[in-house]
């Protein structure tokens, strides 16, 4: 599957990072950090499949995402390769099933695990929504309000409403990305092992990583080093976008 992609900075700067957002999310998420990391690289941003301007599908497994990464890839050989959480666990298995074209991978807040949470509510949510009557942002903010109770991930999930869009739509393919929840929460068997530079990323302050997953990241990522970002939640990289930025540039030095 051909996905939407952004790019960064000037394409001599080999090998690229690409970077791969989470849930719900996009690769205008992370522009403004693509932006600065490209001052020295060049930097391409992927919409996943079912989000952003990239095409639907029923299928939305993370063999599903590895591969729609490495058709990106392809035309560059290797690139290193930035996932957070979602987007993460895509990465981790793209370097597992093919460790040839990830030079170097960089993993925020995420673990090759089965989490037992589940995002279905978000989704219900939104999809419960009044789209053709929403006159404005604030309106479906207030509306959203009604069952997604935290301010903060309201704005995220809002991030992918187009009210200007007529008619109002969602730019998240959320029937399949309902289907798709037990294996977005959860981990495919993996016999592979990506021996290359491996940083993962935490927030000291998420439950998403923590010691019990160091010894399933070691045996599947033996040279990975693992650092917690202080001060820091699952969003590591909008709550401490400097630490964030620093510690992704003395790995990819």
């Amino acid at each position: 599957m051909k996905l939407a992609t952004n790019s960064f900075g000037a394409p001599t700067a080999t090998p690229p990072l690409l970077i791969v957002h989470g849930l719900f999310g996009s690769g205008r998420n992370w522009a403004g950090m693509a932006r600065r990391l490209s001052d020295q690289r060049h930097v391409i941003t992927v919409d996943l499949r079912n989000h952003g301007d990239s095409p639907w599908a029923d299928a939305n497994s993370y063999a599903d995402l590895a591969a729609d990464l490495a058709e990106v890839i392809a035309p560059f050989g290797e690139m290193d390769v930035l996932g957070h959480s979602m987007g993460g666990k895509a990465a981790m298995l793209l370097a597992l099933g093919q460790p040839a074209i990830v030079n170097r991978l960089i993993v925020a807040d995420i673990a090759p695990t089965r989490y037992t949470h589940s995002h279905a509510s978000y989704i219900r949510a939104m999809m419960a929504l009044p789209l053709d009557t929403l006159a404005s942002r604030a309106a479906a903010d207030s509306a959203l309000a009604a069952t997604v109770h935290d301010a903060g991930t309201r704005a995220f999930l809002m991030h992918s409403l187009d009210l200007r869009a007529d008619p109002p739509q969602w730019r998240l393919n959320l029937p399949a990305l309902l289907a798709a929840m037990d294996q977005i929460i959860g981990w495919p068997d993996s016999t592979g092992v990506f021996s290359g530079p491996a940083l993962f990323l935490t927030g000291a302050r998420s439950p998403y990583v923590t010691a019990q997953h160091h010894d399933k990241i070691r045996s599947l990522f033996p040279a990975a080093q693992i650092d917690a970002l202080a001060d820091a939640g699952h969003w590591l990289h909008v709550e401490q976008p400097a630490a964030f930025e620093t510690a992704v540039r003395a790995f990819l030095v």
